[in-house]
């Protein structure tokens, strides 16, 4: 079973961390039927669950209205008439009445949530799949707090709408057409009169609306530009410390954070101009019942009943118009949200296989590339015409300047990407036609920047054979040379990780990668400068563990140490995109090209030193 460790930087880029986050924000659509429908998908399993709260929904709202007309009756049939009797049924039926509507409430939200809960951990649990499906290209050209904030915030965004918000909608709309129609019922021209408000209301909601879009918008991206930045920094530590950039950061997150802060105080304000404005048009048509029921009770027009039941009608009217104006920038941001969350999941991974993909065979290990020719960006080839052979068994290295193309290659063998020209071939088979993961299931990766998960460290050199037994653990630690420092430890293999190998150095992280290759036990194996950043003493030990891991195996090792590769079988100096020299180490000293020409310059290097 095969491994890949790798990191993901992230950059600010121009203009700063929200570059790349303001064109793919709120678009401003208030409703898109496409992303309705495809995420109501999420809601099918569940739809049993949402009837049943839609139904409480309808009790809830039909008991909601039925109590005010419930205390009309017992003022005006039974309080006036001093039926007590009748009075007692009526409380009694009030009674009933809201020990239902808050049975109905109760049981209505908690199936809402237990779905909301659901529905949100499987919409995580896909994309962050998805992601893991995506190729590294995809992850080397995304910000990584942007990413977050996709699976994150704007998921619980949708999660909101199509849990809490679709069934507010429902319940909302319901008590509106209920209270306009009893009201209409019980006096049509107090409704009327009372309604003169509503056209004030509708332009109060408007305005809102309008103002509200831009706002929360703004808050969304700003949002994202603080996880951003946060996570740039965090990931960068040690680099903003190594050149006492503490001050200057600072005072760039304090400004994405201020623009943040800035941004919320506007949204929030104009929650705080709205939500006063919609009390007061309430008021208003409180005192327009009072006015003009009062007078028409005095004249015996109306009873005392139907203006108790009209004030309580007309303080519940407003409260639903409340929450639809909440519930217009929830669908907007939805909205938004559930077209950056689509559009990551539409994302096709770079490399995919192929539908006539199959497993690969048990590897013998024989790599071969053939006219291989490779971009990042079409503009720019990185490998042209690159031919070469390694045989079972046989360690190639990889040598040449930085960006020449040695990475490329061995992303290539992997298949992390597809060659742009030509074939990648191992034991004969086009690895474009297999199954990517029954690949690299064979094949193994010691990374220049060894990266541990944060858990134990037997959890770490387990990593790509999670069922192997303790011993086998401790084997491929004593083969890595990993056993002594670990022994050294009041917790041994039982030592819990930092985050990233923090309280390891790289040397010991870099022994610890190798146990975990040793243990996956892959046919193909690709070392990627794997003593770069370790002293000379590790440096002996990291080798004597590399030369026992290589037994027997394919192997491709890039290196910029030409003193760590002298027993390859061949050694391929590449040099912008293309093998310019092949051979064996005597072979190309002997030839005096550029080979010998990076020996002696390190030699000469480590002479001085």
């Amino acid at each position: 079973m095969s491994f890949s460790i790798g990191t993901t930087s992230v950059g600010r880029g121009p203009g700063g961390i929200l570059h790349g986050l303001g064109d793919d924000e709120d678009k401003g659509r208030v409703w898109d039927a496409h992303v309705v429908s495809r995420m109501l998908a999420y809601v099918k399993p569940y739809r049993a669950s949402m009837v049943t709260a839609f139904v409480l929904t309808v009790i809830s709202a039909a008991l909601g209205l039925a109590v005010p007309y419930l205390i009309k009756i017992a003022i005006d049939q039974h309080i006036v008439n001093r039926d007590l009797v009748g009075l007692d049924l009526i409380a009694l039926a009030t009674l009933v009445a809201f020990v239902g509507l808050y049975a109905s409430s109760a049981i209505q939200q908690y199936l809402l949530s237990l779905t909301g809960q659901r529905v949100l951990g499987e919409m995580r649990s896909q994309l962050v799949g998805h992601l893991q499906d995506l190729h590294l290209g995809y992850h080397d050209t995304h910000i990584i707090g942007v990413t977050i904030s996709r699976v994150f915030s704007d998921v619980g965004v949708i999660n909101d709408l199509l849990s809490q918000g679709l069934i507010t909608l429902a319940s909302d709309v319901l008590t509106l057409i209920g209270i306009v129609v009893i009201m209409l019922l019980m006096d049509p021209r107090l409704a009327l009169l009372t309604f003169t408000v509503v056209p004030l209301m509708v332009v109060a909601t408007m305005i809102f609306a309008r103002h509200a879009k831009v706002a929360f918008r703004e808050t969304r991206a700003t949002n994202a530009s603080v996880v951003g930045d946060l996570a740039e920094d965090l990931a960068g530590m040690r680099v903003i410390q190594a050149f006492a950039q503490e001050g200057t950061e600072q005072e760039h997150f304090e400004e994405v954070n201020r623009a943040n802060r800035d941004a919320n105080v506007r949204a929030m304000t104009l929650s705080f101009i709205f939500m006063p404005t919609v009390q007061f048009l309430g008021t208003l048509a409180t005192a327009v019942v009072l006015f003009f029921g009062g007078r028409a009770v005095a004249s015996e027009a109306l009873t005392l009943g139907v203006i108790v039941a009209f004030l309580s009608y007309v303080t519940r009217f407003f409260q639903p118009i409340r929450e639809l104006s909440q519930l217009y920038t929830t669908m907007q941001q939805a909205m938004a949200g559930g077209e950056r969350v689509l559009e990551l999941l539409d994302t096709r991974p770079g490399v995919p296989d192929r539908s006539s993909a199959v497993e690969m065979p048990a590897i013998r290990g024989r790599v071969e590339l053939r006219d291989v020719g490779f971009a990042y960006r079409s503009a720019e080839p990185v490998l042209r015409d690159v031919n070469l052979t390694i045989e079972p068994g046989e360690t190639v290295a990889l040598v040449g300047p930085t960006g020449a193309g040695k990475t490329s290659i061995s992303n290539l063998i992997a298949r992390f990407y597809d060659v742009t020209e030509g074939a990648v071939l191992v034991d004969g088979i086009d690895v474009r036609d297999v199954a990517q993961r029954s690949l690299r299931r064979q094949m193994g990766i010691v990374p220049q920047d060894p990266y541990l998960f944060s858990g134990t460290i037997a959890d770490n050199i387990r990593f790509g054979e999670p069922e192997a037994s303790d011993e086998a653990v401790r084997e491929a630690a004593r083969m890595a040379n990993a056993d002594e420092f670990i022994e050294r430890l009041s917790d041994g293999y039982e030592t819990q990780i930092q985050e990233g190998g923090a309280n390891f150095s790289v040397g010991q992280r870099q022994l610890l990668c190798i146990a975990r290759a040793v243990l996956a036990d892959p046919r193909i194996l690709i070392l990627d400068e794997a003593t770069s950043s370790v002293d000379t003493m590790t440096e002996v030990l990291i080798q004597d563990a590399l030369d026992r891991l290589l037994a027997g195996r394919t192997a491709v090792v890039i290196a910029h140490r030409l003193s760590t590769i002298r027993n390859a079988d061949q050694i391929c100096v590449i040099d912008d995109g293309r093998i310019v020299e092949q051979g064996t180490h005597e072979e190309l000293l002997a030839r005096g090209g550029v080979y010998r020409e990076l020996y002696e310059r390190q030699f000469v290097s480590a002479s001085a030193v």
